[in-house]
């Protein structure tokens, strides 16, 4: 009977020898019988063996799984509905990022404006973008989904607080958040979520973290605006009857991030 040298059996199944070796040391494939010299020989039953693990290669199995099918007991079709099933997690995450990529190309976006803000991205300043991307990390899935609503929607005051300088004075800051606070009130009534910031559950602790991330990234007069609209907002909400009780809580950035 005739036998196959290593390098000879590599060429048939298109493989290589170092693949062969790794296949012995991890027991996908048995080790042959040798000959009075020690060297190899490989049957055909080899041949078929690494053809078929090359096979289950191709249909996307790793190697760990193609060793667990010959002992789980599992079926070769419930494998593959198994990696099926991966597939198509695979080709829907696949086909979310070319939707984000298109999205990015249409607008011609930088690399720092996150999922879904690409259409907007021209009216936020870098500090705005660097707020987003943070709250990605931070805010849960509604929060984000409230925050891109609200920045293609309100941009009312954006302007005046974008252009304020750090050292304007009272009249400037106080003008800017009588601008802002009907805005914010608006945004409350439209997305009751934001009257505190929209933190997961698991992510509560994290407030003190994006309050210093807004005493950053804006300057000091920002900050004040931001303050004092929030208050603003608040009362002219108590005034109406429209507050609910809780909305004493809604962080004050001007506050918290002076300590």
């Amino acid at each position: 009977m005739m036998a196959w040298s290593t390098r000879r059996l590599a060429q048939l199944a298109g493989t290589t020898i170092k693949t062969i070796r790794h296949y012995h040391a991890i027991g996908l494939l048995e080790e042959p019988s040798r000959a009075g010299n020690g060297y190899k020989q490989y049957e055909t039953a080899h041949l078929v063996r690494l053809l078929q693990i090359a096979r289950l290669r191709e249909l996307g199995m790793p190697l760990a799984d193609i060793a667990e099918l010959e002992t789980s007991g599992e079926t070769f079709t419930q494998t593959l509905r198994t990696l099926d099933a991966q597939l198509a997690e695979s080709i829907a995450r696949s086909q979310h990022l070319r939707a984000e990529i298109a999205e990015l190309l249409e607008h011609h976006a930088e690399a720092d404006v996150p999922a879904g803000f690409a259409s907007v991205a021209d009216a936020l300043t870098p500090a705005d973008r660097a707020i987003v991307m943070i709250s990605e990390r931070l805010f849960d899935e509604q929060g984000m989904e409230d925050l891109r609503e609200i920045a293609a929607e309100h941009q009312e005051a954006d302007h005046a607080f974008n252009a304020l300088p750090a050292d304007a004075d009272e009249e400037e800051i106080d003008a800017v958040a009588a601008d802002l606070a009907p805005v914010l009130r608006t945004i409350h009534e439209e997305h009751p979520g934001t009257r505190n910031p929209p933190l997961g559950p698991e992510r509560r602790s994290t407030l003190p973290d994006l309050i210093q991330v807004v005493a950053e990234l804006y300057n000091p007069a920002q900050v004040e605006v931001l303050r004092r609209a929030y208050v603003l907002a608040r009362q002219a909400g108590a005034d109406d009857g429209g507050a609910r009780s809780d909305v004493g809580a809604t962080p004050d950035p001007g506050d918290q991030a002076g300590g």
